[in-house]
């Protein structure tokens, strides 16, 4: 599924919830569904990587060009500075595997 795709998917899951076709839940999955099968589906030069690990980290999905920008896009997207956990060898780092998806 490409990006024009993908939106106007989710363009009319909000459209039936605009028009009470649909409730809340049954348009967070919809949208869900969509934004998993652009996900799995990128195409480009990046790759989608999924984190498999410690809490808060663990499962967070990113696209990215690398497996190492892949790991500072999942730890910033948990509100870790990439930065200081390269630096800070301790505790407060979350420990995770990369998966392509």
């Amino acid at each position: 599924m490409d990006r024009i795709s993908a939106l106007r998917n989710v363009e009319n899951a909000l459209r039936a919830f605009e028009n009470g076709e649909e409730d809340l839940s049954g348009t967070e999955r919809r949208v869900a569904a969509v934004l998993r099968t652009y996900a799995t589906e990128f195409d480009g030069e990046d790759a989608v990587f999924r984190a498999v690990g410690d809490p808060p980290v663990d499962g967070r999905v990113v696209v990215a060009p690398s497996e190492p920008a892949a790991r500072e896009r999942v730890l910033a997207a948990a509100g870790i500075d990439p930065v200081d956990a390269e630096s800070t060898a301790g505790d407060d780092v979350p420990e995770f595997d990369l998966e392509r998806v």
